[in-house]
């Protein structure tokens, strides 16, 4: 038995994504199979409904953990403040508890220069991130003070750094940087805990990019200066857990940025 077992985690954009060699190659699902691997009972939200069912099917077989797969896509013109309280009401209903949010999916059209981007592509990033940390991070709070837990939400070196054709992504992030802080101060009163991860995490969609463009993959994105870039699963996952750990949490008490995925271990 992990020392998950019995608590409930929420992550957001945990779709089955995997490597050429098999592992995990998704932040969300990395951190899906980390926290499985620790007993949690698991909500993973996403708006691909087969890599939603593909890692329900492998995390339960695996890991004999209960996993809630539930369709959920914050978008501009959605009624998404119900789409979230959905979420929330099945996990209730399933598990009976909250005591972890993590605030992963993030969508947008990155490439785009800003003086070339349109509303509808700002608004992805800005509803499918920011406003969808917002909406969890409101719909979750009183449930969380119950538990005393853990909301780990994700931000990016895009937003800290500045990078070419990301203006809406990086929008998106340091807004999520910023609601992070506030919630920090607001609910310490709560002993709910509040971080911000800002990984550089080795995923298939940056595979794909260095197979099929090798060139442009060489130019645009740089080596960590720990010489790897961070797994998903057993880096950026373990970091998640680690967050959620009733040693770590009152220690702390403040926001915890960990940038630019240096292989950070617990």
């Amino acid at each position: 038995m992990g020392f998950l077992t019995g608590k409930t985690a929420i992550i957001t954009g945990a779709g089955k994504a995997t490597l050429s060699d098999g592992s995990a190659g998704s932040i969300g699902y990395g951190i899906a199979t980390a926290y499985a691997k620790e007993g949690a009972n698991l909500v993973i939200t996403g708006r691909n409904v087969k890599k939603l069912e593909d890692a329900k099917a492998d995390l339960e077989a695996a890991y004999g953990v209960k996993v809630l797969a539930i369709p959920a896509d914050v978008d501009a013109g959605a009624d998404n403040e119900a789409i979230v309280q959905n979420v929330i009401d099945q996990t209730i209903a399933e598990f009976g508890r909250i005591d972890v949010l993590i605030n992963n999916a993030q969508a947008s059209a990155s490439g785009v220069p800003l003086a070339e981007h349109t509303t509808d592509q700002f608004n992805l990033a800005m509803f499918s991130g920011l406003y969808a940390a917002f909406y969890y991070m409101k719909a979750c709070y009183p449930h969380l003070a119950k538990t005393e837990g853990t909301v780990i939400n994700f931000a990016s070196g895009a937003g800290l750094f500045g990078n070419f054709g990301q203006c809406s992504y990086a929008a998106a992030k340091e807004g999520i940087r910023g609601l992070s802080r506030v919630a920090a101060n607001e609910w310490g009163k709560d002993n709910i805990n509040v971080n911000v991860i800002c990984p550089l995490a080795w995923t298939a969609q940056l595979e794909n990019f260095q197979k099929a463009y090798p060139e442009a993959f060489e130019k645009n994105v740089k080596m960590p200066p720990m010489g790897h870039y961070g797994n998903v699963e057993s880096e950026i996952g373990r970091v998640c857990v680690q967050l959620a750990s009733p040693d770590f949490k009152f220690m702390t008490g403040e926001t915890l940025t960990l940038e630019g995925g240096l292989g950070l271990r617990p």
